[in-house]
């Protein structure tokens, strides 16, 4: 499973990067927005800092505008994915700039159909968000694990399923059972990852003991 780490804080994904877990980032308005910087500045800074694929949305709501501001957006890097919404529109758009070499995330996906349709339309990724289900009502999980058998009946799919909307270490683990292809996480869920309660009394009480017998092991 791949990690993507969800935010347009630099400071915070350069640190991340630095644990060898990520493998891309995605951001959207909203994220760009408390960053408080121009837009085109920040994806350049995090594709510079990441190696793996970098989603930049578009805002444009119509596929003529939708393909302008891809096209200009897919020139900051070649790492560089271009975010569109689940709509016609932004379907027609993905599949044109998929034909062009461009990778693709196809974001806000609600439902299996809309997977299927994205899917078809050649996106690079899907991006179904299980926190927003999660929070009307529905299971989350269950979309992702919709997904992911449809899309294994059918070879030619080349769309690698990114859960989105990662509210907690639960939904990484319930995400890699049912083998999504990639987490996109918040930092604080992936800063959570590594704590548990037994790792920290277990290493308490190993640097207690080794205390006890008064060594030291000598580095040259």
């Amino acid at each position: 499973m791949k990690f993507f780490v969800d935010t347009a804080d630099v400071e915070e994904i350069r640190s991340l990067v630095e644990t060898g877990l990520v493998d891309g980032v995605t951001t959207n308005p909203t994220l760009i927005a408390q960053s408080g910087r121009r837009f085109e500045d920040v994806i350049a800074e995090i594709c510079n800092l990441v190696p793996g694929p970098v989603s930049a949305e578009v805002t444009a709501t119509d596929q003529e505008g939708m393909l302008a501001e891809g096209r200009y957006l897919a020139k900051i890097a070649p790492n560089v994915a271009i975010k569109v919404p689940l709509t016609p529109e932004g379907l027609m758009a993905c599949r044109i700039l998929t034909g062009e070499g461009t990778l693709v995330n196809v974001t806000l996906c609600f439902s299996a159909a809309q997977a299927i349709l994205a899917a078809k339309a050649g996106a690079s990724f899907i991006s179904p968000f299980i926190g927003r289900l999660d929070d009307v009502g529905e299971t989350g999980m269950d979309l992702i694990q919709e997904i992911v058998e449809i899309y294994d009946h059918y070879p030619d799919f080349r769309t690698e399923v990114l859960a989105a909307s990662i509210r907690s270490p639960l939904h990484v683990i319930e995400a890699a059972q049912i083998g999504a292809d990639i987490v996109t996480i918040p930092p604080k869920v992936l800063h959570q990852l590594f704590k548990h309660p037994l790792t920290d009394k277990g290493l308490s009480d190993f640097l207690a003991d080794w205390k006890k017998t008064g060594q030291r092991i000598s580095v040259v």
